[in-house]
């Protein structure tokens, strides 16, 4: 059972929280809301670790494992920024663009290891590294639109990276 829940979690959480992000820019997820999903990330993202760990030594998963242990700080950055008034702007852009960028990472990394579907990781990471520059220019003052735009590029990019990776582990 839980083998089944960390091999699917992520095909159905990796969207889940683009969605949320997305509807919190678009005023329709409070920031109770956005808080929750964030300890929702937090203990996700240690389950996954705490359970994943041994078998996440090689290969493209070496990386993966490696986005999550960075990951968690940077979410927990963004959890604190829920119960301070002083930075939390800061907070929330860190862990933001941190999640943009560090599955980003994880995909290009990926792409090197799986040549079957370099060309699909590769281009995952590029449509998230696209997002996160248009998440940048919102963040920089720019119009909202450039934070939409960023946010459902990321969501892309991020969903079939870990749709492929859950596609192809069912067929091995």
């Amino acid at each position: 059972m839980l083998d089944r829940i960390r091999d699917l979690g992520p095909v159905v959480l990796v969207p889940a929280a683009w969605i949320a992000t997305l509807a919190t820019i678009l005023d329709f997820l409070g920031s109770d809301g956005m808080a929750i999903a964030h300890a929702v990330m937090v203990a996700f993202i240690s389950f996954f670790l705490l359970t994943g760990y041994q078998s996440m030594s090689d290969g493209a998963l070496r990386a993966w494992r490696g986005v999550m242990i960075v990951g968690l700080p940077i979410t927990a950055a963004g959890l604190v920024g829920f119960f301070v008034s002083s930075g939390a702007t800061a907070l929330f852009s860190i862990s933001l663009v941190g999640w943009m960028l560090l599955p980003a990472a994880g995909l290009a990394y990926t792409a090197g290891e799986i040549p079957d579907a370099r060309v699909m990781y590769a281009g995952a990471a590029l449509i998230s590294v696209l997002g996160a520059v248009g998440m940048l220019a919102f963040i920089a003052g720019m119009d909202e639109l450039f934070a939409v735009v960023g946010i459902a590029l990321v969501g892309i990019g991020h969903t079939v990276g870990i749709a492929e990776a859950s596609l192809r582990d069912q067929s091995h």
